[in-house]
């Protein structure tokens, strides 16, 4: 997956003179905490240099995590418009960039960051784009009130993490509140990631929301330890990116764990796609999540027709 050209065209702007041995520093340490899952607020502290390291090699992943997810949601609502949003942590504001490619008539956007670098950062790269409406907000919603009405998508991306174990009920609590139709949640898809999305789906469950993805059931999740859900979106690495991670390949692969609820339910269930397919000639297997509620592989070959076409077309990730 690739930015949008305008938000493409932004980035390189900001980073326009940067030294990559510069980025490289920053990045080195922004890649290490996000590896490691650190929670230590430095973000809300963030420099100047720390915000253009995440332009150049965390935006890309972020994005394409978020856009992968919203896509999802498109699929299983299809009558899903969003015209009014709200995103929490919002960083740069690449989760109103994603929401913007996907929903065309989005209109109205509330976007709450705790770092000031960060709003500075997000203004700017939108300043020549045309996106929805944007208000920016500075506050911490670990402590801070959600103070607006009901929104009709609202979006944590990257951000659970940020909040204390003990405050992360209540924070979605109120972020359901502040939910009209659809709430979507993204973390890292690492096993710790996982688990924080399988207790932040299981409460808003037990608060009556109905799960659209990735999940076709309600059920309790039906993977175990070590084996978790998670989800991979290939990333095309810039020049820039390349340099400052110091890496040779062309792109990266950003695994992430998500779950999207809402107050409606989806209009079918069908079942997920939760591994990379292993495909031979004329057969493939796939791992799935199932209505039902358990999860397991399925081997498909050519003598089950049609079904087989849509197996072997499936990926990671996919509706089946």
């Amino acid at each position: 997956m690739e930015l949008p050209p305008l938000l493409r065209q932004a980035v390189g702007r900001a980073l326009n003179g940067q030294r990559p041995a510069d980025l490289a520093a920053a990045a080195a340490a922004l890649s290490q905490r996000y590896r490691r899952e650190r929670r230590d607020d430095k973000l809300h502290v963030a420099t100047e240099q720390d915000a253009l390291a995440y332009l150049a090699v965390r935006l890309p992943a972020t994005y394409a995590a978020v856009r992968a997810s919203f896509a999802a949601i498109k699929e299983a609502r299809g009558d899903f418009a969003p015209k009014t949003a709200l995103d929490i942590g919002t960083g740069p504001g690449t989760a109103l960039w994603a929401a913007a490619d996907c929903w065309p008539a989005l209109a109205d956007v509330l976007l709450i960051e705790a770092s000031p670098v960060f709003r500075k950062c997000g203004e700017e790269l939108a300043r020549e784009a045309l996106l929805p409406h944007a208000i920016w907000r500075i506050a911490d919603v670990a402590t801070d009130a959600i103070d607006c009405a009901p929104r009709d998508l609202v979006t944590l991306a990257y951000a659970l993490n940020e909040i204390a174990p003990e405050v992360r009920q209540p924070l979605l609590q109120r972020l359901w509140q502040a939910t009209a139709d659809t709430l979507v949640i993204i973390e890292p898809g690492t096993p710790a990631g996982w688990q924080r999305i399988v207790a932040a789906r299981a409460c808003l469950v037990e608060a009556g929301a109905h799960v659209l993805a990735p999940c076709p059931h309600a059920h309790a999740c039906p993977l175990q330890p070590p084996d978790w859900c998670h989800f991979a979106e290939r990333v095309a690495r810039s020049r820039l990116h390349r340099l400052a991670k110091e890496a040779e390949l062309a792109w990266e692969d950003e695994k992430f764990s998500y779950v999207a609820v809402s107050r409606h339910p989806a209009s079918a269930s069908a079942a997920r796609v939760i591994a990379r397919p292993r495909k031979r000639s004329g057969r493939v297997t796939l791992k799935l999540c199932r209505p039902g509620g358990s999860a397991g592989e399925q081997l498909f070959s050519r003598r089950d027709g049609t079904v087989f076409k849509r197996a072997w077309r499936s990926d990671w990730g996919s509706a089946l």
